[in-house]
């Protein structure tokens, strides 16, 4: 497998906020698109899933956003979308301020390493400046011990329009201080979606963590180690040859069917990966997390997209306390 060496600006944003502080309103303001698709998100007003929408930059590169859902039902979901985030939009309603899935995701980017983000105080419209003026003292408190602090903050409105052309901005100063992504390292892509198309056949998506896909290139599936030969490429919607780190991609593959596939599998080349069912890890117990991790104790353990029940044994102690 042989493509061109030349690095891509990609980029990934990550929604991030509490249930119904207007997220995807924000994201249809900025994009142009609604990325609640479906029918159970329209008809109770909140995103269940995943949504995702491409926003184009004025370097003429573009953006992929990934709305991620805010309730705290569906924080698996989230994980799932916050995994290959360069940037974080933090979102946080001016008529509500900080509330518990606004901590809970903002402790998620920090354990992931996102460490560029722009704050959005969205329903500005519906508020006097001196609420916003205290929801902006609020986010300043919340994110002092966090790889965020001093992110720029942005009053916006996604019904009026306020501000919006002002976040557009900041999102193109920080997209511009972003690291170019390994392109020269084998492809792999962590799926969050599958499903299958008339005529077409397979379909996955994902965020290209590493390297690059080429339209006729033979992968393989793992866990299940199957080979799948790609036999067309996408990136929002529009037909590639190639793929590159740090894009949102489309793959149509040919050898695996729909049944065999689940999110959480990883597409890349045959032999780069094994499977296995333990792992070294360096583990962080958030401060307000209610009690310490015991030895043998059961967690949800979540990488790339998946999610696993596991359990924890910690190498030199019994136990790992909050903090």
């Amino acid at each position: 497998m042989k493509h061109d060496l030349i690095p891509h600006r990609n980029l990934i944003i990550g929604t991030a906020g509490h249930v119904d502080h207007g997220k995807t309103v924000l994201v249809k303001a900025l994009t142009g698109r609604d990325t609640d698709r479906l029918a159970e998100e329209k008809e109770r007003g909140i995103s269940i899933d995943l949504g995702f929408a491409p926003l184009e930059l004025s370097d003429g590169s573009v953006a992929g956003i990934v709305d991620v859902p805010g309730h705290e039902n569906f924080v698996r979901n989230m994980l799932a979308g916050a995994t290959g985030v360069d940037l974080a939009l933090l979102v946080i309603a001016a008529d509500d301020g900080v509330m518990p899935q606004t901590r809970e995701h903002l402790a998620i980017l920090d354990l992931l390493g996102v460490k560029r983000g722009v704050v959005a105080i969205t329903k500005s419209d519906l508020v006097d400046q001196e609420m916003i003026d205290l929801v902006e003292d609020e986010i300043s408190d919340l994110l002092e011990h966090t790889a965020l602090v001093g992110s720029p903050v942005i009053p916006v409105s996604g019904v009026t329009g306020q501000g919006i052309y002002d976040l557009r901005l900041e999102i193109e100063r920080q997209a511009a201080e972003i690291r170019v992504k390994d392109e020269t390292l084998p492809p792999r892509l962590p799926i969050d979606r599958v499903f299958t198309l008339k005529g077409i056949g397979t379909v996955v998506t994902g965020t290209l963590w590493s390297g690059s896909i080429n339209n006729t290139d033979q992968m393989e599936l793992l866990p299940v180690r199957r080979p799948a030969r790609v036999r067309a490429l996408q990136v929002h919607d529009s037909d590639r040859q190639t793929v590159y780190a740090g894009e949102r991609v489309a793959v149509n593959i040919a050898g695996v069917s729909k049944s065999e596939i689940a999110r959480g599998d990883v597409l890349t080349v045959p032999g780069y990966l094994q499977p296995t069912y333990m792992l070294d890890a360096r583990v962080t117990v958030l401060r307000d997390w209610v009690r310490p991790l015991k030895r043998g104790g059961r967690l949800r353990f979540h990488h790339g997209t998946r999610e696993v029940l596991g359990r924890i044994y910690p190498l030199e102690v019994e136990s790992i306390n909050p903090g």
